[in-house]
């Protein structure tokens, strides 16, 4: 009932409100202009995100590959004791589950280590560039006129529909990579015929 009364109040005084509201004007509202962005995208479509991106990969897929290796090797290990059950002692069938159990223990460790690792060297580049796509973002719709950009990336983001046109992220990547272009090692010169 509280509520009802509330609209009923607040129905009563925007009328009032609209009475003391200037006239409006003969001329047209200024149009405005909203791009979209999906911003992690295009972080990470830029030459120096690419980049970056194998980098990454170069130092965490060892790690990551060993990893694999030691889960392999306790799937082993739990095989060798479901096909083993009549046929070992209690004994030694204890020992095998009490290795495995710390072998899990450890392998589930040395993966949040990893993963704790990668984030932090992912979170630490990813901020160093959004700080520099931030600048080309704020450079590029002043110089088109966007009053607004609103970045996509999330499915969080309450955009529901937005035109294709309205999508800037390949222009931003251009941008970027034209204001950060990445700085490949040269190629190795051919040995000198003798």
């Amino acid at each position: 009932m509280k509520f009802r009364s509330l609209v009923i109040a607040s129905l009563l005084v925007l009328p009032a409100l609209a009475a003391d509201a200037p006239a409006p004007t003969a001329t047209a509202p200024a149009s405005t202009k909203i791009a979209v962005i999906r911003f992690q995208d295009a972080v990470l479509t830029t030459q120096e995100g690419r980049q970056a991106s194998a980098q990454l990969r170069a130092k965490f897929d060892p790690r990551k590959t060993q990893l694999e290796k030691r889960q392999a090797d306790l799937q082993a290990m739990q095989k060798k004791i479901e096909a083993g059950a009549n046929t070992m002692t209690p004994d030694a069938r204890a020992k095998m589950q009490e290795d495995l159990a710390r072998g899990s223990r450890d392998l589930q460790r040395a993966a949040d280590d990893l993963n704790a690792d990668v984030q932090q060297e992912e979170g630490r580049i990813m901020g160093q560039m959004a700080n520099k796509m931030s600048e080309i973002i704020q450079k590029y719709a002043t110089a088109n006129g966007f009053s607004v950009v609103l970045d996509v990336s999330s499915q969080q983001t309450p955009v529901l529909w937005a035109a294709a046109a309205t999508n800037i992220s390949a222009d931003i990547v251009k941008a970027y990579d034209a204001a950060y272009p990445v700085r490949t090692a040269a190629p190795a010169a051919p040995p000198a015929a003798k």
